[in-house]
This record gives structure tokens, sequence and C-alpha cells, in this order.
């Protein structure tokens, strides 16, 4: 039998087909068809671990000549499409859950790194040794070396040395010990996080700033709200605070590029030691302050600036024009009024408060941050005395009035109930298990084209469950059936959501409005009725679900779910729902969620005719 590329070969009898010799391409789109398939049934790390004895089996089967070297080339097409597909999604910011595989990524490298290191310190140990020994016996021979050579032991060993030991310790001296590392880090740099990552990362600190009133010293520093002391952190370099304000510059932010270009100074003021002269940082900061209309103060950074490089160019040209436009800004004062002066100082106070982040496209942006700082509309004390903790049975449900579940209002108009040890650790568990390797950047509907579409306002991976992958998913779906009286059989998949740096969903509504009519026409199930939301982890600081309209927040607590309803009874929208899901400050944020839609709900929740019941 012919074991290599005939027809009864081992290769042919797996991939179904023959291998005649101008066949060849038939090689690689049966191995891409295998491929595809191995990825449309299994996750990723399960393809691979499924393709290693598939692969095994190849390379241990005897190849003739030609054969060695088009399967090189078949498993390098192979794994080339594993490595591909497995890091198409990529987004690592926007997922805390999927970012920790860098970090084992990272201690990979680092042990390689460090078999690198010990070859080299091996390499350079023996070429010492070499250099030791002859140091002392040149230095012997030297001293009378024509009695040293008239012994022909040591003339022979001269000749032997110099023909052929001195060649062999340079080919030790040349050998590279780098391979070894250089391949892993090839390999590895696949899964890497790219320039969009850090960007994305870097102005997920900014968003934090902002949000929850942090200085850049209170970040750099590390010490932020809700951080375990246990977790260890280092704290921002100057080159990391510079790359920060570099990020805002390029958005021409330049309010942020000056909070950090100073942070910067501030470090090196103090003595760090960095990469990054202060030369450039000065000339960032001068340059930021202008643009936010402060001649004075740009005009001290830059003469700042040139006591240390008095050639730099820029510099000494804006220096020049700096010097001008102040003069003249100093004339115009001098020859105003009384009464236009105070105008100008109105003016100019108006424009200070004004002074900061950019304009914004989000119009509640100040109520949706108060809210995530926990600075939102109190209940008045009436109403907060109809709030109740009961146990509920659901109407007296079969599986609740032995063991009903703990229901919390957390807010009257619109009702929010959170239900409290909805899941256990071990479900919780499973979900995410079950979810992890199909975690991909969420999207959202175009309310124009319709087209599900990434967004700069939602950071957050996420992936859909069905009833049938696993036992837990459906007793989890029965469940919400169970406590909420809605038909779950035209709600949505289980959605599971874990958020990333900074992770947020700015305010949004769950149903489709009016000006959307075509929102969920592809459902057939109608509008979404209701939302069921599962926190499947506590989150130290930030994370709150807010209703800006509404003034409510809810704190994300492990294993509790809320629920509320998007439409009135009489299907009309309900608008107090819009929501956000505030930036997570410190914390991983996992979440769940089912949408209930109108269609299966018509004998369980009953219509009306007021339009705002």
């Amino acid at each position: 039998m012919n074991k290599c590329w005939g027809r009864n070969s081992y290769f042919s009898r797996t991939v179904g087909l023959s291998m005649p010799a101008g066949n060849r391409a038939k090689i690689y789109q049966a191995i891409l068809s295998t491929l595809k398939e191995m990825l449309a049934n299994v996750s990723m790390l399960a393809s691979i671990q499924s393709a290693r004895p598939f692969l095994g089996q190849w390379m241990e089967t005897p190849l003739c000549g030609s054969a060695k070297m088009e399967l090189r080339v078949v498993c390098c097409v192979l794994l080339t499409c594993l490595f591909y597909t497995s890091s198409a999604d990529k987004d690592f910011f926007t997922s805390i859950g999927q970012m920790t595989d860098l970090l084992y990524t990272e201690k990979d490298l680092v042990t390689s790194l460090k078999d690198y290191i010990r070859a080299e310190e091996d390499k350079l140990e023996q070429v010492k040794k070499w250099a030791e020994k002859l140091d002392v016996l040149s230095a012997t021979a030297t001293q009378d070396p024509e009695g040293f050579l008239g012994h022909p032991v040591n003339a022979f060993k001269l000749m032997k040395r110099l023909n052929t030991e001195w060649g062999e310790l340079e080919s030790l001296v040349l050998k590279d010990m780098s391979d070894g590392f250089i391949s892993n880090l090839t390999i590895q740099r696949q899964y890497f996080p790219n320039d969009d990552d850090q960007t994305g990362a870097a102005k997920a600190l900014l968003r934090l700033q902002d949000t929850y009133r942090l200085d850049t010293h209170t970040i750099s520093s590390g010490e932020l709200p809700g951080t375990n002391k246990d977790v260890a952190m280092s704290p921002m370099t100057v080159e990391d605070c510079f790359e920060l304000g570099k990020i805002a510059y390029s958005d021409a932010d330049y309010y942020h590029t000056e909070l950090w270009m100073e942070q910067a100074l501030k470090q090196l003021d103090g003595g760090e030691e960095s990469s990054v002269d202060m030369v450039t940082i000065l000339d960032y900061l001068s340059y930021s302050i202008y643009q936010q209309g402060e001649l004075e103060r740009a005009l001290d950074y830059t003469k700042r600036l040139l006591k240390l490089d008095s050639a730099h160019q820029r510099a000494n040209g804006n220096l020049k024009y700096f010097e001008y436009q102040l003069a003249k800004q100093n004339k115009v004062e001098a020859e105003e009024s009384q009464k236009e002066k105070e105008k100008r100082e109105r003016e100019k106070r108006e424009a200070s408060d004004k002074k900061g982040r950019p304009a914004d496209y989000l119009p509640e942006r100040r109520k949706y941050e108060e809210l995530c700082r926990g600075e939102g509309i109190k209940m008045t004390p009436r109403r907060q005395s109809r709030m109740f903790c009961r146990y509920s049975d659901n109407n007296r449900h079969p599986l609740y009035v032995l063991g009903p579940v703990k229901q919390e209002d957390e807010w009257d108009r619109p009702r929010i109930i959170r239900y409290h040890d909805i899941l256990s650790n071990s479900e919780i568990e499973k979900v995410k298990e079950l979810a992890k390797p199909r975690l991909r950047r969420a999207t959202i509907s175009n309310p124009i084209t319709g087209v599900l579409e990434t967004a700069h306002y939602r950071i957050s991976k996420s992936a859909w469950l069905t009833a049938y992958e696993d036992p837990v998913v459906d007793k989890i779906n029965q469940r919400i059936e169970d406590i909420t009286g809605l038909n779950v059989k035209t709600a949505e998949e289980l959605q599971v959501a874990n958020y990333g740096v900074g992770g947020q969903y700015e305010p949004h509504f769950d149903f489709g409005r009016k000006d959307e009519p075509d929102a969920f026409k592809e459902l057939g199930t109608g509008n979404r009725i209701a939302t069921w939301l599962i926190y499947m982890s506590d989150v130290p600081s930030g994370g709150a679900t807010v209703f800006t309209d509404v003034g409510a927040a809810v704190w994300p607590k492990k294993g509790s779910a809320v629920f509320w309803y998007n439409l009135f009874a009489s299907g009309e929208g309900d608008y107090s729902t819009r929501h956000a899901a505030c930036p997570v400050l410190v914390g991983n944020k996992w979440v769940s969620n089912k949408w209930m839609h109108e269609r299966g709900q018509e004998f369980r929740r009953r219509c009306t005719l007021n339009e705002s019941e």
C-alpha cells in the first residue's frame, strides 16, 4: 500500500479524495472545508484541540520527498486559517473576560524570554571561561615566547588553537540563541491587541476620569475607589501619561491633552526617569493650552521649553506669535472703557467656566454621569414608604408556593423590581463558560439602515445562548417565564454580555420607537414588551444601571435580576424606561438579559385602551 500521496494513502482516505499530481488545489480546498466544518460546530479552542490528532497523524505518516514540502504548505495554510479565525474579532478592550487570556499569553512569553536569557548567559559563561583560560596562558607564554614554543606540545597546541578552536569560538559567539523566543513571539503576536485596542483602553481611562470626576494623580497612582488592596497594581509612568495625552491630542481634545501632559510633567519634575524628554511634553502642553485660549500660560510654558532647547524651531515661532497676540490683546484692553472691561471680564469668566470637555452629542450627559456617581434624584419619603420587600409566589405558582422568590421594589414609575438569588454560582459559571468562547463585540441597530454595527458608546462583548445548548440555559428561560408570567417562547435568546475597560452602554431604549417601524420586523414577534436583566457578578465600583428620565439607579448584585416593562399595557412605548449601563470603574461586569416580545402575551398581559397604562 502506498502510504504517501497515492489513491489509497492515509491522507486520501482522511480527506476523502485521490491526489493526482496535477490536482493539488483540491487538497487545500478539502482542508479548508474541513476547517470550516470544525469551526462551525465547536469553539475555537476545541477546534484546535480536535485538530491536533488530525495533524499529528499526518505528521507521523511516512512521506516521500515532494510530499513533505506540500504537507508543510498545507499545514501552514491550515494553522494560518486557525490563527486568523481565532483573532479575527479582537477588540480586546471591550471585554475584561477575554482580556484575561492576554495575561496567560504574556506569562508564556516571559517564560520563553527567561529561557532565552538563560541560553545567552550559558553561552557567555562558556566564552568567559575560554577567555580566562587563554588570558592566563598568553600571560605566561609571552614572558618567554621562544622558551614556551620550544616545547613541541606548546607549539602544537598553538597551531591547533588558532586553526580550530578559535573558529569554534567564533561559531559559538555567532550562534543565535533567540530562535525559540522569536518563533514563540511571532506566533503569539497574532493574538496581541492592536492600535485600536490601545486607543480604546486609553479613551476608557478618559471616560472614567470624566464620569467619576477623578483627577489625573488618582488614576496615575491607581488609587481608585473600590480598588482591592490585595490586587497588585503598577502606577502609571511618565510614558503612560504622555501616551494618554497624545491620544487625546490626536482627537483635538486639548482639555485632556493638557491634563495628562501636566501629569507627565509633574512626574518628571518629581524625579521620575523617563525616555520621554521634557521638551516634547512642554511642546504639547503649551499648544494645547493655547488652543483653549490661555495665551499667558501658553507663553510661560513656551519660555520654559526654550530654556531647555533654545534652538527649538517651532517653539521660537510660537514665542513670537504668542507675544504678538498678547501685546495686541493688552493694547485693546488698555483702550477699553470701564463698561467694556467689565463685559470682557464677564466673558472671560464664562469662557473659563465652559473650559473643559469637548462639546457632547448626548444631551443628558450630565444627568447620566451624576446618576453613575450616585448623585441622582432621591425619592420623597412618601414615595419611599410605598416601596417594599416581599416574598412572591407569582399568583400561587406551583413552583413558588413553598419556595417563594425574594422580591424588592427598586423604583415605582416605571416599576422596576429586583429578584434576589435568581442564579446560583454554579449556574453563573456555566453560563460564562458557554458564552466566553463566542463573545463578540456588542452591536447596535442603526436607526436609519437597521444594520447591526459597533458603536463607541457600547463597550462590551456579547454572545447568544439557545435553550437546547445546555440544560442550564433551558432552566433559566423557564425560571424567567415562571417568575414573570410572560411567554418566553417568542422571546429573544439569552444574551450574555461582558463589559470591557470602562465598559458602558450609554442611554438607550430597549423597545423600537415609532420612527423605527422595522426594528424587530424580521423576528415577527412584535416589539420588546419587557426586559429581564441578570447580574452575574458584583462590581466593586461603577457599573450601575441608571434610568436617566426618572433618576433611578440600580446597582449590580451577583445572582439577582431586575425586571421592567418597556411597553405600557396599551402597547405604547414607555419612554421613562430610557436607561444606561454606567462605565465600570473597578471590576469585571457580567450580565445576561432576556427580551420578551409582544407575541404570545395576549392573554398573559391584557391590553388597555389608555395609552399610558
